[in-house]
């Protein structure tokens, strides 16, 4: 008996499907494998959430900027992806030294995205899918404590400036 029409488009539906699952999450672990380390500073967040979970918010250094680290022409729109270059300080931490619109070519870089711009206090908010920490629900209260005093992340980044949250150092 041979297979029809049918068969081989849900074979083709499901190994899209299947496909489409993996780039997901190979693009989400790539840089924990082939990523250079650095580690930055979160500030205090508010931890109260609607529905608690196995999770922990993290707010960071990097997250808020004064708008003169943009010296672009044109404005920024809201989710318009960015590129931040990275400087260490003294002690290791990585900060914030420009954004940018296009990726680097040199230089440590993380990507995120404008998650907002304050046009009353020249801010830009941007985000880099590092927001949530995920851990054993025994853990979450203690976290929680810790991070309403500054913690440090430590993150991998790509050579395409994606990140990806590695630990939490509270000490």
């Amino acid at each position: 008996m041979k297979p029809d029409k049918t068969v081989y488009a849900l074979l083709a539906a499901c190994l899209l499907q299947v496909s489409v699952l993996v780039a997901g999450y190979l693009s989400a672990v790539a840089p924990h494998w082939s990523g250079s380390m650095v580690k930055l500073k979160t500030v205090p967040a508010d931890p109260r959430i609607l529905f608690p979970g196995n999770y922990v918010r993290l707010n960071y250094d990097i997250g808020i900027l004064p708008g003169k680290f943009y010296q672009g022409g044109r404005a920024l729109r809201e989710n318009e992806p960015v590129y931040v270059l990275l400087e260490r300080d003294d002690q290791g931490i990585s900060t914030a030294s420009r954004v940018v619109l296009q990726e680097p070519k040199e230089g440590q870089f993380i990507r995120g995205r404008i998650k907002d711009r304050h046009l009353q206090t020249d801010k830009l908010t941007i985000r880099y899918g590092i927001e949530a920490y995920f851990a054993p629900r025994h853990e979450i209260r203690s976290l929680e404590r810790h991070l309403r005093a500054v913690a440090i992340a430590q993150v991998s980044l790509a050579d395409n400036g994606r990140a990806a949250l590695k630990a939490l150092i509270t000490d």
